[in-house]
């Protein structure tokens, strides 16, 4: 073998020891831009099986007998996790317990969905050690809200499955809750409209906090990614990070004084800039008050110096976050948000 062939071989050779020794972190990435093509679980059908885990915080009894209550009502029947009653602090186990669980309920042929307890804190300890070629491999539905943000986001850019930011079990499960969810996760369509909940539109009288507000006008399309700010801004940076370049950019909060939310959003802006997504629809913030008469910006002060002066349209006030009546966002599908008609409408299904 000549000098040249020597160096063409080690070169070879070189990036074959490198593909081999990848981190679990450095699969593929899917993001915004669809670089592979986005996988869908298999609809939900009646009478399903599901797998009820805690990837997050500890549940107690009392709260896994009303997620079972809840799953029940709707006719579905239900799996535990080996380890959804383990406890480590606040913690529903170890990192080890909490994504065996969830390994197992993906290897489970008979469980349709995997359906979060509850959130809480600690998901995000979970990403480095989930086999995200194995969502790809067997996918399902995984439904849940507020930390189980980490795990929609890090599934959808690093296995392109659709996950689904929705109620937990343990959530409140009225009409405009169950509907829009079982119609989401049980009736592929081409196009689905989704309006805003009445009862939030009530609420709004005695609590502001609920009062719809365009920020700027239009109709914005693109693919659904977000979920609760603290943990889109934890994330960034990191490769479990949210690809919100061309998205539609969906965040709600709870419990965080404004200050707190500025500098949330401050550090999103700095990861990638809010010009850059294709519309920004914000959900009921929560208990978001300042405390203790601290003198700062008010919560609408904060969003408007956020959105108002970006070309995109925005809303505040959509029917998502820690709130009893709330829709269900399939992260990646595709969709419309359309300010005036105060819709969004889902433009393919989330589901096959």
């Amino acid at each position: 073998m000549n000098k040249i062939d020597r160096r063409r071989f080690g070169k070879t050779l070189g990036a074959l020891c490198a593909g081999l020794a990848l981190p679990a972190w450095a699969a593929p990435t899917f993001g915004n831009a669809g670089t592979r093509r986005l996988i869908k679980p298999p609809r939900l059908r009646a009478g399903a099986l599901i797998g009820l885990v805690a990837p997050s915080g500890v549940e107690n009894d009392a709260g896994i007998e009303a997620g079972v209550r809840n799953l029940d009502s709707l006719g579905f029947k239900v799996k535990l996790g080996k380890n959804i009653r383990a406890v480590r602090g606040g913690y529903a186990g170890t990192v080890a317990e909490r994504v065996e669980d969830l390994h197992a309920m993906f290897h489970d042929r008979e469980v349709q969905a995997i359906w979060a307890a509850r959130g809480g804190s600690g998901a995000s300890a979970l990403l480095p050690h989930l086999d995200y070629a194995l969502m790809r491999r067997i996918p399902k539905i995984l439904i849940g809200y507020s930390d189980i943000t980490a795990l929609h986001l890090a599934i959808h850019r690093r296995a392109g499955l659709v996950t689904f930011h929705g109620p937990v079990a343990s959530s409140t499960f009225n009409d405009y809750t169950v509907n829009h969810m079982l119609s989401v996760l049980m009736e592929p369509q081409r196009e689905y409209a989704i309006h805003q909940s009445i009862e939030n539109e009530r609420k709004a009288v005695e609590q502001p906090q609920f009062a719809m507000r365009t920020i700027r006008a239009g109709v914005a399309r693109g693919r659904l990614v977000g979920g609760n700010l603290s943990l889109v801004a934890a994330l960034a940076g990191t490769p479990y990070a949210a690809d919100i370049r061309g998205g539609l950019l969906f965040l709600e909060e709870v419990d965080e004084e404004p200050y707190r939310v500025d500098r949330m959003l401050t550090q999103l802006q700095q990861n990638h800039p809010f010009g850059s997504v294709a519309g920004a629809m914000l959900g009921v913030f929560q208990k978001g008050a300042a405390k203790g008469g601290n003198r700062q910006l008010t919560m609408g002060e904060v969003l408007d110096d956020n959105f108002a002066a970006l070309k995109i349209p925005s809303v505040y006030g959509y029917s998502f976050g820690h709130i009893p009546h709330q829709m269900t966002l399939p992260v990646g599908v595709r969709a419309e948000l359309n300010t005036a008609e105060q819709t969004l409408t889902l433009l393919e299904s989330a589901v096959l």
